[in-house]
Protein backbone atom coordinates (compact mmCIF):
# COMPACT_ATOMS: atom_id res chain seq x y z
CA UNK A 1 0.00 0.00 0.00
CA UNK A 2 1.62 2.84 -1.11
CA UNK A 3 5.19 1.54 -0.21
CA UNK A 4 4.53 2.13 3.34
CA UNK A 5 5.29 -0.75 6.08
CA UNK A 6 3.61 -1.72 9.18
CA UNK A 7 6.22 0.45 11.46
CA UNK A 8 5.45 3.97 8.95
CA UNK A 9 1.81 3.07 9.39
CA UNK A 10 1.98 2.83 13.24
CA UNK A 11 4.04 5.94 13.08
CA UNK A 12 1.61 7.74 11.30
CA UNK A 13 -0.96 6.54 13.20
CA UNK A 14 0.15 7.40 16.34
CA UNK A 15 1.03 11.27 15.02
CA UNK A 16 -2.77 11.31 13.80
CA UNK A 17 -3.43 10.40 17.35
CA UNK A 18 -1.71 13.17 19.26
CA UNK A 19 -2.46 15.81 16.57
CA UNK A 20 -6.44 14.45 16.56
CA UNK A 21 -7.10 13.15 19.85
CA UNK A 22 -8.61 9.74 20.38
CA UNK A 23 -12.46 11.18 19.85
CA UNK A 24 -11.92 12.82 16.25
CA UNK A 25 -10.43 9.95 14.62
CA UNK A 26 -12.98 7.99 14.04
CA UNK A 27 -15.37 10.99 12.78
CA UNK A 28 -11.70 11.50 10.11
CA UNK A 29 -11.82 7.75 9.55
CA UNK A 30 -15.42 7.68 8.10
CA UNK A 31 -14.83 10.57 6.05
CA UNK A 32 -12.14 9.73 4.57
CA UNK A 33 -14.05 6.30 3.69
CA UNK A 34 -17.14 7.91 2.34
CA UNK A 35 -14.85 9.97 0.43
CA UNK A 36 -12.70 7.08 -1.28
CA UNK A 37 -15.93 5.19 -1.67
CA UNK A 38 -17.32 7.85 -3.60
CA UNK A 39 -14.07 8.48 -5.66
CA UNK A 40 -14.31 4.92 -6.49
CA UNK A 41 -17.86 4.92 -7.80
CA UNK A 42 -17.10 7.77 -9.99
CA UNK A 43 -14.15 6.44 -11.49
CA UNK A 44 -16.12 3.30 -11.92
CA UNK A 45 -18.62 5.35 -13.39
CA UNK A 46 -15.90 7.35 -15.83
CA UNK A 47 -14.39 3.73 -16.77
CA UNK A 48 -18.03 2.46 -17.47
CA UNK A 49 -18.71 5.22 -19.67
CA UNK A 50 -15.41 4.95 -21.96
CA UNK A 51 -16.69 1.09 -22.41
CA UNK A 52 -20.33 2.28 -23.64
CA UNK A 53 -19.08 4.97 -25.97
CA UNK A 54 -15.80 2.39 -27.49
CA UNK A 55 -18.44 -0.34 -27.94
CA UNK A 56 -20.98 2.51 -29.82
CA UNK A 57 -18.08 3.27 -32.07
CA UNK A 58 -17.15 -0.20 -33.01
CA UNK A 59 -20.70 -1.39 -34.19
CA UNK A 60 -20.20 2.16 -35.85
CA UNK A 61 -17.33 0.80 -37.96
CA UNK A 62 -19.00 -2.56 -38.08
CA UNK A 63 -21.75 -1.26 -39.90
CA UNK A 64 -19.80 1.36 -42.12
CA UNK A 65 -17.95 -1.32 -43.61
CA UNK A 66 -20.56 -3.74 -44.38
CA UNK A 67 -22.40 -0.92 -45.78
CA UNK A 68 -19.10 -0.40 -48.00
CA UNK A 69 -18.97 -4.15 -49.17
CA UNK A 70 -22.27 -4.00 -49.84
CA UNK A 71 -21.55 -1.00 -52.20
CA UNK A 72 -18.63 -2.86 -53.87
CA UNK A 73 -21.06 -5.45 -55.02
Amino acid sequence: MFGLGTQELIIILLIAFFVFGGKKLPEIGAGLGKGLRAFKSGLSDLESEKNHEKSAIDVDEKGRETAASHNQK
